[in-house]
């Protein structure tokens, strides 16, 4: 039989021949229409509409454009004009008037609705239909363990000031592949690290004692990854005021380096198993130890910078965008870079590169004998190294921003150690005294400097070089994205700013009192993480208190303003309440947080 059926027998349930036209329309003479069988058609039932009059359904019937008298097919009911209303992803199946597919405000009014049957639309749920049309909001992702946290911020906060760690996405792959046994000792090593800027609480304690026990089990291998885990407890330590401590690693640590030959040029060759970014963090994590042990040294003035005087010829390492999407192009040599002035080479060297150039002329001064004279010839050998190093930088180098202006965190290092270095040549042989700020000395012991009737050239050297370092605390970048070794610089900085403030009378004392300003801010925020900081801190604060007083108690006479004029009296006395009464202010919030 023929599968179209006349809609008016459908619906009295009349039988047909099946012929077209059939002989029961031609008999009394009425129009014969076919239309689709509706068997399996799943659409509303009576029973579901009586039990929920508002529950929309589904519809197979697209738009009607036609007459409204020019078919039987509309189940008894006159059709109205539907309006069909323009959204992306729309479904003829559904058709509501001036209704958008996702509200369901007015949806009581479907009831009135009439409905019509596409034969070639699918059966579709009306439950079904109305999700389909709303976006599936996005899953929650899982909560992260406190461990996967220090692990994130390690890599957020602390990865770009010492970079020889390999980069996040190659380190996870390299610890699921299961590459080394001591990846897990590094890991854990970087927990404690990230762990100084999460609020773990005594969580971060057993951090860092699993991280050394694992360092020193008799079953850890003596390999690089050993000399990153140790490398990143050492800083770790030192901003942590365990300065004792973390000397003992770094001797251990030291020792370790040269026993497995990481300051020879074939180690990261026969250790990178033909990976050229594991290669690159070889060459990395020998030449941060370098520097540590130099900053380690010029800062707390303790040890000797051990590894300047031990030979080394392992490749020079590449820029940080090379390194972290791991384009590592074949490595350069020191010799290359000492030679590059004389060969006619106008070539530019990776940012990490003149960091290593900034260590080792601090290395150069450390190795000099004390100069008691401001004529000494060794005086003048190391402060053109100094000037050379700044007179040649390239002139993408000569600030602390990359070509994509952003902090490039490896020439601010470098300038800060020329800085540190040329305070520390410098300072000495300048007429500042420094005994109103012998006790500002959580990083190096004091070092007296005799006063004198006039400022000098070393004076100009170090107080040039403290403004410097002051002005780098500007960077708008977040001061607790650089190495901790800042803390320190900024601790020099300072001293010199207070030996200056102590004098009587100061020309430039506005100016002063935002250099102070500077350091007091930058201290007091790398203090939310390292304690070194909060140490220098209260120091500074402290020495600048009793400074204070001492210039209030020598106001008072008379004999003290003789030779000002009124207008130098009085900017003197405001400039000094203007010091004190920030330094209160940022007490206040101190202890506030």
């Amino acid at each position: 039989m023929n599968m179209l059926t006349p809609v008016v027998k459908r619906g009295k349930h009349l039988k047909c021949d099946g012929l077209t036209p059939c002989t029961r329309c031609l008999s009394s003479n009425t129009e014969c229409v076919y239309i689709a069988s509706r068997r399996g058609y799943k659409g509303p039932r009576k029973t579901a509409t009586a039990q929920n009059p508002h529950k929309r359904h589904a519809s197979s019937s697209p738009p009607y454009a036609g007459p409204a008298d020019s078919c039987p097919m509309l189940l008894g009911h006159t059709p109205v004009s539907i309006a069909t209303p323009s959204v992306t992803g729309f479904n003829p199946a559904i058709v509501l008037p001036e209704q958008s597919p996702v509200s369901y405000a007015n949806t009581p009014a479907l009831s009135n609705v009439s409905v019509y049957r596409n034969p070639f639309a699918p059966a579709i749920d009306g439950n079904a239909m109305a999700l389909a049309t709303i976006t599936a909001p996005p899953t929650q992702p899982p909560v992260a363990t406190l461990a996967e946290r220090c692990f994130d911020a390690f890599y957020h906060y602390f990865h770009g000031g010492h970079p020889f760690v390999l980069p996040k996405e190659y380190f996870l792959r390299q610890l699921k592949e299961g590459a080394g046994p001591n990846l897990n000792v590094v890991a854990a090593a970087m927990r404690y690290i990230g762990s100084l800027y999460v609020d773990c609480g005594p969580t971060r304690a057993t951090y860092l004692d699993e991280a050394i026990r694992l360092c020193y089990l008799p079953s850890t291998a003596k390999d690089g990854f050993l000399i990153q885990a140790l490398l990143l407890i050492i800083v770790g330590l030192d901003g942590s005021c365990e300065q004792e401590r973390a000397r003992e690693l770094l001797a251990d640590c030291e020792r370790l380096a040269i026993e497995i030959d990481l300051n020879k040029r074939e180690f990261a060759t026969m250790h990178g198993h033909g990976n050229p970014v594991l290669e690159e963090s070889w060459r990395r994590t020998w030449w941060d130890l370098y520097v540590c042990d130099g900053m380690i040294a010029g800062v707390h003035r303790v040890t000797n910078f051990l590894l300047f005087d031990i030979s080394a010829d392992v490749g020079l390492p590449c820029e940080e965008h090379q390194y972290l999407t791991g384009r590592i192009p074949p490595p350069s040599y020191m010799e290359d870079f000492d030679d590059q002035l004389f060969s006619g080479e106008d070539r530019e060297f990776s940012s990490f590169t003149y960091r290593i150039s900034a260590a080792r002329n601090l290395g150069r001064f450390m190795r000099m004998p004390n100069m008691m004279f401001p004529d000494n010839e060794g005086i003048a050998r190391v402060e053109a190294l100094l000037t050379n190093w700044r007179m040649h930088l390239p002139e993408s180098k000569r600030d602390d921003l990359n070509k994509s202006c952003q902090l490039d965190e490896m020439m601010f290092q470098a300038h800060f150690i020329t800085h540190a270095c040329t305070i520390m040549l410098h300072q000495p042989l300048s007429q500042l005294d420094s005994s109103p700020v012998q006790a500002v000395n959580s990083c190096a012991p004091h070092r007296p400097v005799q006063a004198g009737e006039s400022f000098n050239a070393h004076t100009r050297h170090t107080i040039t070089a403290a403004c410097e370092i002051s002005k780098m605390v500007t960077q708008a970048v977040p001061l607790l994205s650089h190495t901790h070794f800042f803390t320190c610089v900024v601790t020099l900085s300072s001293i010199v700013h207070l030996s200056k403030w102590a004098l009587y009378f100061i020309e430039d004392e506005e100016d002063l009192r935002q250099q102070i300003r500077l350091n007091i801010g930058a201290l007091n925020k790398l203090s939310k993480v390292w304690k070194a900081a909060n140490t220098a801190w209260g120091q500074v604060k402290g020495v600048a208190q009793e400074i204070y007083r001492e210039k209030k108690a020598h106001q008072i006479t008379p004999a003290f303003w003789v030779g000002f004029t009124q207008e130098q009296m009085i900017s003197s006395i405001n400039a000094d309440e203007g010091i004190m009464s920030e330094f209160n202010m940022l007490a206040q919030v101190t202890q506030a947080q």
